[in-house]
């Protein structure tokens, strides 16, 4: 009676399913497989209502199949795991005299045991020489970032002025830390002259307040304000210049970036009358950059940051300049 009412109960569940026939997952198929296969096929053949005993039987030869296929089976040493190669690759990037044996200590000294075959493999598929071939050279991302803190970068920007004698194209020069990205910036002229350029350097190499002060190596372009005597008074305050190549301005990326930002911020989104007036702007400019602007290239904080304006129990408040066209958000001391 029991067999009687749960097959009538699956004849009316297909009627609600409309006639249509019923889609099985793999692992329906292989429960009822495994069932039907306890049973001879006389007794499937009085109980079987889903599907015919010929395809329970069927599913399950499917099984037995499945279980002794090779194909999909894998063969040969396990890969090595990402965490394991992405360390290796870092490795071997970030210190360019280290061997295999080098990588393999540091590896063993975090817990892993890797043979150094597996080393050499994983830095062949990455793309990376043995230690002998990659530390020959070194990339200019490498030189930067190995003289960060005594390095700094300058260059000239243009903008034009209104004055009494018409339009006036002026030649403004900034000096860029590359470990800080601060600015400073050094020096407004029309035309500078060779004579101008010697008192730069002189400022800049001031042992009391001289930007350059305990800095290494100055990075500039080719360009024909940087002249030798520059170069020299520079030197003697022990500075060394670096010349880029020509048309290399990716190599000085961080002045040329620091010249994109003046103009977005001020440069292009006002008509200077006067050269006092351009000398303004850009003081605020300087000023905003250097301590009121997040930077994300040093993790959005801001260069010469003050903590006094950082309460969080005092109340937000804006300071404006350049009429509002850059807004710098703080807290007020309770």
């Amino acid at each position: 009676m029991v067999i009687d009412y749960l097959r009538e109960e699956i004849h009316v569940l297909k009627e609600h399913v409309g006639g249509k026939r019923l889609r099985f997952t793999e692992d329906q198929r292989a429960r009822l497989a495994r069932k039907a296969k306890k049973l001879k096929l006389g007794k499937l053949k009085e109980i079987a209502n889903l599907v015919t005993p010929q395809t329970l039987l069927a599913w399950h030869r499917r099984l037995v199949a499945a279980k002794y296929d090779s194909s999909k089976k894998r063969i040969g040493r396990p890969g090595t795991k990402v965490d394991i190669t992405e360390l290796i690759v870092r490795f071997a990037t970030e210190n360019r005299n280290w061997g295999y044996g080098s990588i393999e200590g540091a590896l063993l000294h975090l817990g892993h045991e890797v043979s150094r075959s597996t080393i050499a493999r994983v830095l062949k598929k990455a793309g990376i020489e043995p230690a002998p071939d990659r530390k020959k050279g070194m990339t200019w991302s490498e030189f930067l970032k190995s003289h960060w803190d005594v390095m700094a970068a300058t260059d000239f920007f243009t903008t034009e002025v209104w004055t009494a004698r018409g339009l006036i194209r002026y030649h403004v020069l900034f000096v860029i830390r590359l470990a800080t990205r601060e600015v400073k910036i050094v020096g407004i002229i029309p035309e500078p002259s060779d004579d101008w350029m010697k008192q730069i350097a002189r400022n800049l190499t001031d042992c009391l307040d001289g930007f350059l002060t305990e800095y290494k190596y100055l990075i500039h372009d080719r360009g024909p304000q940087f002249s030798k005597a520059f170069k020299m008074i520079l030197g003697g305050g022990g500075v060394k210049t670096i010349r880029l190549p020509r048309r290399s301005p990716n190599l000085n990326s961080f002045a040329e970036r620091w010249v994109r930002t003046a103009k977005e911020l001020c440069v292009d989104r006002i008509i200077f009358f006067g050269e006092s007036s351009l000398r303004r702007a850009l003081s605020e400019v300087e000023i905003f950059y250097n301590r009121e602007r997040p930077h994300q290239g040093i993790g959005n904080k801001i260069i010469q940051f003050n903590a006094e304006e950082q309460d969080c129990d005092g109340v937000i408040s804006c300071r404006s300049r350049l009429g509002g066209m850059l807004n710098y958000y703080h807290r007020k001391a309770a």
